[in-house]
């Protein structure tokens, strides 16, 4: 897994690429999950730089040991697969299912949407002026892969899977923007469009804004996204985006897990590293894998290019 092969083209690449997009949510969560909370002095005193998964952290977490990022995307994911169709409650049920096991993290507003979702049915929050989480855009890619080829299809389908537990209007920019970017790394776009993405967005939500980008990287979604834009324009490759990301503190494995899927769709599987993929469970790894390459062959892209349904 040499980071010097490129992606192959065509539709195996797109498999690559989405398989990398996946992969990246995890290891981009199993590594900055360590110095989640922490300030950047704190890492540098203990680490340097951190460029391992070690796990620890507040979590206290098992090297390899993903958190509710990967966990929510995988209930995305695997929501959309099964159905083989866009439907929201699959993905709120095993929203449901994942919270009523006690999982080892779970943002606030992501817990009082899903309970929302238990008590009432209800698949839509209110609307929350203060609900600017970051816990929608980080579970994200797998709409990405699943709408593939047509970003209007993405933009929608992005709101209404964040809407489950997040509804508002900065929360929402976000989704559709990494979706957005993940997208364009899926089909080899140069860098300028993916930037162009980025741009657009803080054009619009001045908040996101990443130039003079100020270092504060929390929970609050301009922060994260400002966070990983910064590390990931800033940077060459997919390993040194994610250190770049993590090393920041803060929300570092949300930011590492949307670095990593935007990082993934950019370079591809064979960029990152291969300790990385290795640190993760195997059955996670085949988990990821499986679900990347149904995802994509459900999407417009490839129903388009083979003329079979999805």
């Amino acid at each position: 897994m040499s980071p010097r092969r490129k992606a192959p083209e065509g539709g195996t690449g797109i498999v690559d690429r989405a398989r990398a997009t996946l992969f990246g949510v995890a290891v981009g969560d199993a590594l900055g999950a360590t110095t989640e909370f922490m300030t950047p002095a704190q890492i540098r005193n203990r680490f340097g730089v951190l460029r391992e998964i070690v796990g620890g952290g507040w979590l206290k977490l098992s090297p390899g040991q993903v958190t509710d990022d990967t966990e929510m995307t995988l209930c995305v994911a695997r929501g959309i697969v099964r159905s083989e169709r866009w439907d929201l409650k699959p993905i709120a049920d095993r929203f449901a299912k994942w919270l009523s096991g006690n999982p080892a993290d779970v943002g606030a507003t992501c817990r009082r949407g899903i309970e929302e979702y238990i008590e009432k049915g209800r698949l839509e929050a209110p609307p929350d002026e203060k609900g600017a989480g970051n816990g929608a855009a980080m579970r994200v890619a797998p709409v990405a892969l699943y709408a593939l080829g047509d970003e209007k299809l993405l933009s929608r389908l992005a709101v209404e899977q964040a809407h489950i537990t997040h509804h508002n209007p900065l929360s929402d920019a976000a989704c559709v923007s990494v979706g957005t970017m993940i997208q364009r790394g899926l089909l080899g776009a140069p860098p300028r469009e993916l930037r162009a993405a980025a741009e657009e967005l803080a054009t619009r939500h001045p908040e996101f804004r990443f130039e003079g980008y100020d270092g504060e990287s929390s929970a609050y979604v301009p922060d994260t996204l400002r966070t990983v834009l910064n590390a990931f324009f800033s940077t060459k490759s997919f390993e040194e985006c994610l250190v770049k990301t993590v090393n920041r503190g803060g929300d570092a494995d949300t930011a590492g897990a949307i670095a990593g899927a935007i990082a993934g769709a950019r370079y591809g599987l064979s960029s990152i590293p291969r300790r990385w993929v290795n640190a993760l469970d195997p059955g996670l790894r085949e988990e990821l894998a499986s679900l990347a390459e149904h995802l994509v062959r459900l999407s417009p892209r490839f129903v388009e290019n083979t003329g079979k349904e999805p």
